[in-house]
């Protein structure tokens, strides 16, 4: 595969991002006001750095620039999925309730991480 990725909106790891910022901003909706600052803060910003980096480094002249933009996402990727692990254990949802959202993120772990290799053997 030869290096060269301008159109990110038809790459699976930034539609996956763009599905776990949607199921973030509902699961948002569902936590107490007072976190507003805090946690609602916290993952949305993570939530969308995963898509907004990938995207960006689809945008870099070379594969190893690229690579720093997919890794940046990927640390996103499990900033949020420790986010979500705090949520459910200090309570503030429910293991149900926060179920799906740590399936879309470990399924786009797994993808970011596969994607990474495939850039670097190229």
């Amino acid at each position: 595969m030869r290096y060269e990725i301008k159109n990110f909106k038809g790459l699976k790891i930034w539609q996956k991002g763009m599905d776990i910022v949607t199921e973030i901003y509902q699961l948002i909706k569902k936590l107490p006001r007072s976190e507003v600052y805090n946690l609602i803060s916290q993952i949305s910003r993570s939530s969308v750095s995963i898509p907004s980096n990938i995207a960006e480094g689809g945008a870099r002249s070379g594969a190893k620039d690229y690579k720093r933009f997919l890794e940046i996402a990927l640390g996103s990727a499990f900033e949020l999925e420790t986010q979500l692990l705090i949520i459910q254990n200090v309570k503030l949802l429910s293991e149900d309730e926060v179920s799906k959202s740590l399936e879309l993120v470990c399924e786009e772990q797994k993808m970011i991480q596969r994607f990474i290799a495939t850039l670097m053997s190229s």
